[in-house]
């Protein structure tokens, strides 16, 4: 029997579908994005279930992402000095899909997004930049005012929207790359761990040769 996940086995692309007019400011939610912007993790190819829902999405403007959490007793805790061992998202993009590289490039960002966590009594929602372990050179960092975002409460969990802008994704050029390493992992203090792809006994965290890729099509 092999040590090694199937996921580790194959590389993954998946379609990242064009969504004219997000992110809308009008109303609760700003993406509210359909089934066909779902994208699929590796929990069954692990043998793990998925707790959570995530779809993602792109424009001229930028691009989206949002995830519906399921499944909890209670509501989300966070803080955003402790990113890993909080409820919510950690997500990394490479807008050149550079899957020969080990180490981080400047087109390499890592986004965190909580639905708690924030504000004095760490019950507000928060976002942010991170720098990437073991660069070769980061990313320009935004500030977390430049990260629109939305969550939500739902019976027995929790959806969060995120809207990453153009102008905070280095290299961001849909017409001639329109190919982009991606990877997450969604965090949960009473369900567990879901990534992408593999868990954390591999490096993905600095190591984008470990990411998936997504093709931004019309």
């Amino acid at each position: 029997m092999s040590l090694l996940p199937a996921s580790f086995l194959f590389r993954i692309q998946q379609p990242c579908q064009y969504v004219k007019g997000l992110p809308v400011w009008e109303g609760e939610r700003m993406l509210d994005l359909p089934e066909s912007c779902r994208l699929v993790d590796a929990a069954a190819l692990n043998g793990r279930k998925a707790f959570a829902d995530v779809r993602i999405a792109w424009n001229a403007e930028g691009f989206g992402i949002q995830f519906e959490v399921r499944g909890k007793q209670n509501p989300p805790v966070g803080d955003v000095k402790r990113r890993f061992a909080s409820d919510g998202m950690l997500l990394w993009l490479d807008t050149r899909d550079a899957r020969d590289n080990h180490r981080a490039t400047r087109y390499c960002h890592h986004f965190w997004f909580m639905p708690a966590g924030g504000g004095e009594d760490l019950d507000e929602p928060a976002a942010g930049q991170a720098a990437i372990n073991r660069a070769m050179q980061n990313a320009p960092e935004c500030s977390p005012e430049a990260i629109p975002l939305r969550t939500g409460q739902v019976r027995r969990g929790y959806w969060l929207e995120a809207w990453l802008p153009a102008r905070v994704l280095n290299g961001f050029d849909p017409e001639t790359n329109p190919r982009l390493g991606i990877y997450y992992w969604i965090r949960d203090s009473e369900l567990g761990d879901q990534p992408l792809g593999v868990g954390p006994e591999f490096p993905f965290y600095e190591d984008p040769s470990l990411w998936w890729t997504i093709e931004l099509v019309r």
